[in-house]
């Protein structure tokens, strides 16, 4: 996964997220990397009844245009996504949740426990992760305004 247009993950803070038929979605408030690669690879947007909430996107296909990342998945399927606290470290098993919601295969899946579900394509990586976790997992950049 590559960052949009080469942009460091703290520039990505508080861009306005425009879903693929150009509805605006919200505002980019953490930037999640790899635990492997340290590539950035999701985005927590806040949405929901008075920005409330906040909503994993992944940068997988992303581009930035200005002040807005164009992702490639409507808004209703962001908004439908699996609730997952954006609390410091996403696990190995909420990133897979979150890979089937946006029918994306995830890096790395392949083997016992994590083989890729029908439709999915093999992906790359599979490093562990810090603790030796399985997959990529994946943690908050320290200065993309979330906590780590």
């Amino acid at each position: 996964m590559n960052a949009p247009l080469g942009d460091a993950p703290r520039s990505l803070t508080g861009l306005h997220v425009v879903d693929a038929d150009g509805a605006k979605v919200g505002t980019v408030q953490q930037v999640y990397r790899d635990d492997a690669t340290n590539d950035p690879e999701w985005i927590t947007v806040r949405t929901g009844l008075f920005g409330m909430r906040e909503t994993f996107i992944p940068l997988a296909g992303a581009r930035r245009a200005g002040d807005e990342l164009h992702v490639p998945h409507a808004k209703e399927t962001i908004k439908a996504a699996p609730r997952i606290d954006a609390d410091g470290h996403l696990d190995p098993s909420e990133e897979a949740e979150l890979y089937r919601h946006y029918g994306m295969a995830r890096p790395g899946a392949s083997g016992p426990g994590g083989a890729p579900g029908p439709g999915d394509a093999p992906g790359t990586g599979g490093a562990p992760g810090p603790g030796g976790e399985p997959g990529a997992g994946g943690r908050p950049d320290p200065g993309s305004g979330g906590t780590s």
